[in-house]
């Protein structure tokens, strides 16, 4: 029977309204939700724009995290932070440059892709770095869209409020990504900014930080980072804006904050990492110290041999094994090589705890 003719018999059989009733009868989607999603939110499920507008409507704060590898991801998945920012300051933090501008897109892919794999709760956020979007709206949504498909994420982060910069936020979204804003303190225009200023401290500036926020909310970004401006002006462009703020170096009136995930561990021991550690941030722990003195310890114990000892040589042959590949040795002609084997099974049997590594 043609599909044509089966489907006049199934009509024939099933009134329209019945017909309705029985198919979505037969789907597990909820009746409420289009195909699959969205669907309630719980802990366990990843960070939407829903779940941010919810925490901002009703005057939670936002908690975000710029880090840029797997291990660092799972860490902010298992602190249930609400947003990662996979930052084009990598370039400083992590390939060991002086400013964000040196890093490129496909290097910011890399971070994005780690990032992803490590984070299955937080919303996902990946930089847009220098010279990637600067050129043409096309270029701007061609670089988003690599972002999300290549990389992984779930929104964008662009910098500025320049007109160009507005109209590139805008085309992205229209394209149908996520975008947040980024205005104070930009990285990104140091060249024209002279170096890592703070922005806001002068009538024009604070202004100008606010309407930048409100240009940027027009263009339909979902949030804004305010980046080392006075409390005040953050204070302000909170309150004129009617998508949550996200602060770093910025006081604690805004919607959230954010902080470096290196910075607020208190990992940055080294000359240049000290550097480029902003005197805004909060150190929650001195893990470089906690690194240094096991990398120190590693060293000695090696230096001096007692690592690794028989706890960390796990892996053992048997007697007769061992008996078998002496001789196989000998028969080579290496019997400077089989002494050193035999000698090698018999301290390890004289070990403190060597008799029970024999034994498995």
């Amino acid at each position: 029977m043609s599909s044509f003719a089966m489907l006049g018999r199934v009509s024939s059989i099933f009134k329209p309204r019945s017909y309705f009733h029985f198919t979505r009868c037969m789907s597990n989607v909820p009746e409420n939700t289009v195909y699959g999603g969205p669907k309630r939110q719980n802990p366990n499920q990843r960070v939407t724009l829903t779940h941010l507008r919810q925490k901002y409507r009703k005057g939670e704060p936002i908690t975000v995290v710029t880090t840029y590898d797997y291990p660092s991801a799972v860490h902010l998945d298992t602190a249930g932070i609400d947003v990662c920012l996979v930052g084009d300051s990598a370039a400083m933090v992590v390939h060991g440059h002086d400013t964000t501008l040196p890093i490129s897109l496909d290097e910011m892919l890399v971070h994005c892709r780690a990032v992803a794999r490590g984070a299955s709760r937080p919303l996902l956020v990946g930089d847009l770095p220098f010279g990637s979007y600067e050129s043409s709206a096309n270029q701007a949504v061609d670089t988003a869209v690599r972002v999300l498909k290549e990389g992984g994420m779930d929104a964008i982060k662009l910098e500025g409020g320049s007109p160009s910069r507005i109209t590139a936020a805008k085309a992205i979204v229209e394209a149908g990504i996520a975008v947040m804003g980024h205005v104070g303190l930009t990285p990104q225009a140091i060249s024209v900014l002279g170096g890592f200023r703070p922005q806001g401290k002068n009538i024009a500036s604070a202004v100008k930080v606010v309407e930048t926020a409100m240009a940027l909310q027009e263009a339909g970004c979902f949030s804004v980072v305010l980046e080392c401006v006075p409390a005040p002006v953050a204070a302000a462009a909170t309150s004129a804006l009617r998508i949550p703020t996200i602060g770093i170096g910025a006081g604690p009136f805004c919607s959230g904050q954010v902080l470096v995930y290196h910075d607020l561990l208190g990992m940055m021991q080294h000359p240049h990492h000290a550097k480029v550690t902003p005197k805004f941030c909060k150190q929650y722990a001195r893990v470089g110290e906690v690194i240094n003195k096991a990398l120190l310890e590693y060293k000695e114990e090696v230096t001096n041999g007692s690592f690794p000892g028989p706890a960390h040589s796990p892996y053992n042959i048997g007697a007769d094994d061992m008996n078998g590949f002496l001789n196989e040795l000998q028969k080579l002609g290496l019997d400077k090589a089989a002494s050193s084997a035999a000698a090698a099974a018999e301290k390890i049997r004289k070990a403190p705890d060597g008799g029970s590594q024999a034994n498995n």
